[in-house]
């Protein structure tokens, strides 16, 4: 059989892809950096090579992973913004649901921060933002900061509320907040914070 005859159709290369990231994203955030590449590749239904034709490396995986997570979180703005009958309302759903991310990914995090050194990364982010792949700080500033703009817009937002320190405050809250209970009135806080005064 030709060689390009036995290659899959590019909609089933992208759907391993997909299986791919999903699946390291969960051994990565259980098992950290160490986690099994032949376990990632059987729990997404592939078999190794597969996984090393579209990751080469453990380090790339980690970072693809990384970063699609990030980018679906981000992609979701646009989504709130037209279901939510306010911007307060998607500002704090997003921000929750980065708070999660954050709480939820930190043995993603941890595999990620050990493939590269964040201080001499090109393009890092800065220290404290949660994120930490190239592009990945303008990515989040871009979705929070479309958040807040709508909410400034609403009257619901003071208007010199910067996005790197919102995305800061809620890395702090997740890296801080003892229970979900708690990270839900730390964002309470948070959100009053960003309201207009009088």
């Amino acid at each position: 059989m030709d060689a390009l005859d036995s290659r899959p159709p590019r909609a089933d290369a992208r759907a391993n892809r997909e299986r791919l990231l999903a699946a390291a994203a969960r051994a990565f955030a259980d098992d950290g950096p160490a986690a099994s590449l032949k376990d990632i590749a059987k729990d997404a239904g592939v078999g190794i090579g597969t996984l090393y034709r579209h990751f080469p490396t453990r380090e790339s995986l980690i970072e693809a992973a990384h970063e699609n997570e990030l980018t679906q979180l981000c992609a979701a703005v646009d989504g709130l913004l037209a279901e939510e009958p306010t911007a307060e309302g998607a500002l704090r759903i997003w921000l929750g649901r980065w708070i999660d991310y954050l709480r939820a990914k930190d043995g993603l995090a941890r595999a990620l921060r050990a493939t590269a050194d964040s201080d001499t990364h090109e393009g890092a982010p800065h220290r404290g933002s949660g994120v930490a792949f190239p592009g990945a700080r303008a990515l989040a500033l871009d979705a929070v900061g479309r958040l807040l703009a709508a909410g400034v817009r609403a009257g619901s937002v003071r208007s010199d509320a910067e996005p790197l320190d919102v995305l800061v405050a809620g890395n702090g809250i997740a890296l801080a907040a003892l229970t979900p209970a708690q990270a839900d009135r730390l964002l309470a806080y948070l959100l009053d914070a960003l309201r207009p005064r009088p």
